[in-house]
């Protein structure tokens, strides 16, 4: 090793003592400058449509779906279509269908028929068009309704995914559930789903 070369390294040295922050410094920047560019196509306000699964609710009694649209519209976000459809699996498929190719829906919240008994068929209607399953969203859920029902939390099959570019969210009829998810989960995510599943 030359004189120079063990001069250049004791000063590197020492500029490195002088800086122990500037490696930490350095990731960090590079940590933010990733999260804002992992949020860059996040949109801010929605057009969402709202369906409500049930044979017997109309849009006067719908409480579960009123939840859902004061949710989301607390957050700024637009209800572009809402409708009430009966359990059955044609039904719900081809409203969720309608609604994912409609250029002013953004994502679809749907209500109802997540359980367990005969006609409960909204996640074996829906599921078929999801290009893209988002388990967690069933499981953070059903954490979540644990905390308030208990073990009785596992009758719900919630689920999530993207159908043709859209975030679809599928939530239990009742309106507590509806709110829940809808405000704790929905309304956090919402904005950010859809904006990646758009990208290019």
């Amino acid at each position: 090793m030359t004189d120079s070369d063990d001069g250049s390294q004791a000063d590197r040295t020492d500029h490195e003592r002088d800086e122990p922050g500037a490696e930490q410094a350095h990731h960090e920047r590079d940590s933010e400058h990733r999260h804002h560019d992992h949020h860059a196509d996040d949109l801010e306000t929605l057009g969402v449509a709202v369906l409500t699964v049930s044979s017997t609710r109309t849009r006067d009694d719908d409480a579960a779906g009123d939840a859902i649209v004061a949710a989301l519209e607390a957050e700024g976000h637009e209800v572009a279509t809402r409708d009430v459809v009966q359990d059955a699996y044609d039904n719900v498929q081809s409203a969720v269908d309608r609604f994912v190719g409609r250029s002013d829906v953004d994502a679809v919240v749907t209500t109802g028929g997540t359980g367990v008994t005969p006609d409960d068929v909204t996640v074996e209607a829906v599921e078929p068009l999801f290009e893209k399953r988002l388990p967690g969203f069933g499981e953070l859920f059903r954490r979540l309704s644990h905390e308030e029902i208990g073990t009785r939390a596992i009758a719900t099959r919630a689920t999530a995914g993207v159908a043709d570019g859209v975030p679809v969210f599928c939530l239990p009829g009742s309106e507590n559930a509806a709110r829940l998810g809808t405000e704790e989960i929905v309304v956090e995510v919402v904005g950010h789903l859809a904006g990646l599943a758009r990208r290019a």
